[in-house]
């Protein structure tokens, strides 16, 4: 019985990889990134203020001002974000988030974020990430507030 389900799991491991490795798109990565991102899910120092029954910058009224295939502004009433897709893994989707709060004189807070989907048909969720891009270093508020304020 043991090589049989062993012969099993190996006919199965490929049709596993495959459905996993398609979750994420190869191409409009950006795109896909605003489309379906969980705002809830990410630190709120960096996206907008919760509010019940919305979850993706559209409910929450934001407008894609620019877009392409590795970058995204969106501007909303509550501040002004640039994504920058990173890199994209099996294990996610790195980008760097840069959120300008509209209101005068309001700091800047950039930050990497991982970001998930949780099944294929699901909204991405985001949490800081702990590997580092030179090209995306941390920027505003850090430390305990910042982690105590996001809610990790």
């Amino acid at each position: 019985m043991k090589p049989l389900s062993g012969i099993f799991l190996l006919m199965c491991m490929p049709l596993a990889v495959a459905k996993s490795n398609e979750a994420y798109p190869k191409e409009k990565v950006a795109e896909f990134v605003v489309g379906k991102l969980d705002v809830t899910s990410i630190p709120s120092t960096i996206g907008p203020k919760r509010e019940k029954g919305k979850r993706t910058f559209g409910d929450y009224g934001y407008v894609t001002s620019k877009l392409d295939e590795n970058e995204a502004l969106i501007e909303g009433p509550q501040a002004r974000i640039a994504i920058n897709i990173l890199e994209e893994n099996k294990s996610g989707i790195y980008v760097c988030f840069n959120a300008q709060a509209q209101k005068q004189g309001s700091a800047q807070i950039q930050r990497v974020l991982l970001l998930k989907l949780k099944n294929g048909t699901g909204l991405l969720k985001g949490r800081e990430s702990w590997k580092e891009f030179a090209s995306c270093p941390v920027i505003g508020e850090t430390g305990s507030a910042a982690n105590a304020s996001s809610g990790y």
